[in-house]
């Protein structure tokens, strides 16, 4: 054989060698690129459920409303609209904070929400400070049967509306959770609020209702505003 032929045999015996490496290469590039992909994913679907995202981009109208959830009970804060509050363990974000959850534990995101509310954002079309939702105005993306589900399920409040009644029943005459033929059915966010202090609706028209430690009377509430909010 001669040495023209041994190089070109040697060389075709290498060749598949070669190919043999390469695709371990391959294989070894693309097991790291997805292993790195997973765990930025998961470290993405972490972040998203922290408060810290809502504001990382919306950060002009989120802010305040992030710094409640930064609260601790027994210390003094702002409310959402920078109204001082004595102790922001009052505040029901902090209690559900307290108690394991987090933003998305309440506010489901849904795509045309999150669709939304970015081009409201990029165009400068919002409220600042944002306005305070209703539970139906909550409900306008999540299209559940009754509004108050959004408290009111298995997950979170696992009651009826007649089960709340009886379970407040102590409250007698000035039960909020009671709905009566000559009375209108007051929604759950009416008295109970997140990122502010909570207020007893029934004390717009009756001076006897009861106002919890840590509420506000209705004539209290009114009288907070966004006057001391950080624009």
């Amino acid at each position: 054989m001669t040495e023209d032929k041994k190089t070109a045999a040697s060389a075709d015996a290498a060749a598949p060698a070669a190919k043999r490496r390469d695709r371990r290469k391959l294989a070894v590039v693309a097991g790291v690129v997805c292993a790195v992909v997973v765990v930025a994913g998961a470290g993405f679907w972490v972040w998203h459920e922290q408060p810290s995202f809502c504001n990382a981009i919306c950060h002009a109208p989120q802010d305040p409303i992030n710094a409640t959830y930064d609260g601790e009970p027994g210390q003094a804060g702002l409310d959402k609209w920078g109204n001082p509050v004595d102790d922001m363990g009052d505040l029901m974000v902090v209690q559900h904070k307290q108690a394991g959850l987090t933003c998305l534990s309440c506010h489901e995101p849904t795509l045309g929400q999150q669709i939304t509310e970015g081009l409201h954002w990029v165009s400068g079309d919002f409220e600042y400070p944002l306005d305070e939702r209703s539970l139906t105005d909550l409900n306008h993306y999540l299209q559940k049967d009754d509004p108050e589900s959004f408290c009111l399920n298995e997950n979170c409040h696992n009651m009826t509306r007649d089960d709340l009644a009886q379970a407040t029943s102590a409250l007698g005459e000035r039960n909020p959770h009671v709905t009566e033929v000559r009375h209108e059915q007051i929604e759950c966010g009416e008295c109970h609020k997140s990122h502010r202090q909570s207020v007893n609706a029934c004390s717009r028209c009756h001076d006897d209702a009861p106002i919890p430690e840590g509420w506000l009377d209705a004539h209290q509430a009114a009288q907070l505003d966004a006057s001391g909010f950080p624009y």
